[in-house]
């Protein structure tokens, strides 16, 4: 049976309190009216087989044991066995006591995904499981590998919601719209990305989601002029098209990093006459960010500079005080990074049993650079 329910913000809360004393409370932050832990859980990297299903499923639980209830994914993600692993951790969870509402789960849909592992043709896998069940016609998909139709999605939440065993995911992003930009023209995408928050939108009123956003690489970070921009306010004005003005559209991915900083320094996002930040046009558009890549898969966690370590005392290791970089960041709601051995989870939930640096701490980067 699916596990019913979805995050509410009794249940964070509850969540929050299992770690009074332990963790400071500044390591949750409230967003969107959950609490949601400042370290999130991704499950992008690994190879597609049993073993490392089963070290996902155990460094999940050990993530939401230690103070981390944001668990992040998409359906492509190692040929859909990442939703999977997630699903049997939240099992296992519930027999240990955690509550469905005190876990918030965000999975996405875009990408044609395999399943379970790549096949060896992939060309006929893709014809023979999307466009001959009917589920995408091929001027629907772009460049071979991305569809982000209606029908298209909703299929996906659909496969998404078997696999992760729920009868409801928190957020639902679309995944990389951006990669059709430069192949069909910008009306059109635009026109794509309205009936695509239509059919989401029906989605939150069914109980499916309860909020949905796109997440990206590069659209929110790119100058203007790049053929695959986009301007927050402007998609903000797609939902509010899709979905008036309490539209669900209320959570953004992107990478932001020690090395990846622009949704901190690159005002390159107009909001009414201003030019912003992405982290300012966001909290002016009542958007939530979760930054992905915090560690930039691995190559943050060594060889950083003595200031960073000056900056962010007491902590151990370099991966630590790129977490603390991304967490600590004004307008940052959850910092990702990927975790699938419990070592990793064990050291990167260390960063969490001290509080995100204050602005007085985190502005000397600045004053220095």
């Amino acid at each position: 049976m699916k596990l019913p329910g979805s995050a509410t913000a009794a249940g964070t809360q509850r969540y929050r309190q299992r770690f009074d004393g332990e963790i400071p409370p500044e390591h949750f932050h409230q967003v969107q009216g959950l609490w949601m832990s400042s370290i999130g859980m991704g499950t992008y990297l690994g190879n597609h087989d049993d073993a490392t299903d089963q070290q996902y499923r155990e460094a999940i639980v050990r993530a939401v044991e230690s103070g981390c209830n944001v668990i992040d994914s998409a359906i492509n993600y190692r040929c859909q066995r990442s939703e999977r692993s997630i699903g049997a951790a939240l099992k296992e969870l519930t027999a240990k006591g955690y509550g469905r509402d005190e876990v918030i789960i965000a999975t996405k849909g875009g990408f044609l995904p395999f399943d379970g592992t790549p096949p060896s043709d992939p060309r006929s896998y893709f014809t023979k499981t999307f466009i001959d069940a009917g589920v995408a016609a091929a001027p629907e998909i772009v460049g071979g590998y991305h569809c982000m139709t209606p029908r298209y999605l909703l299929n996906q939440l659909d496969c998404s919601l078997r696999n992760l065993d729920l009868e409801c995911v928190d957020i639902y992003y679309v995944h990389n719209p951006e990669s059709q930009l430069g192949k069909i023209t910008r009306e059109e995408f635009d026109e794509r990305l309205v009936k695509a928050f239509e059919a989401l939108e029906q989605m939150v009123a069914s109980g499916k989601i309860r909020l949905y956003g796109t997440a990206t690489w590069n659209a929110y970070r790119n100058p203007a002029e790049a053929k695959d921009y986009l301007a927050l306010a402007q998609v903000v004005g797609l939902a509010e098209k899709a979905g008036g003005k309490n539209h669900h559209f209320k959570v953004i991915q992107l990478p932001l990093n020690l090395g990846m900083s622009e949704a901190l320094s690159s005002a390159n996002q107009p909001v009414g006459e201003k030019a912003m930040t992405l982290l300012e046009a966001a909290q002016a558009l009542d958007v939530a960010v979760m930054c992905s890549a915090s560690v930039l898969q691995g190559q943050l966690t060594r060889n950083l500079p003595e200031l960073i370590h000056d900056t962010f005392a007491g902590l151990q290791t370099d991966g630590q005080r790129a977490l603390q970089f991304v967490r600590s960041t004004p307008g940052v709601a959850t910092a990702l990074v990927g975790m699938k051995q419990v070592a990793h989870v064990n050291e990167n939930l260390q960063t969490a049993r001290i509080a995100p640096a204050s602005w007085e701490q985190y502005s000397k980067l600045f004053q220095s650079a």
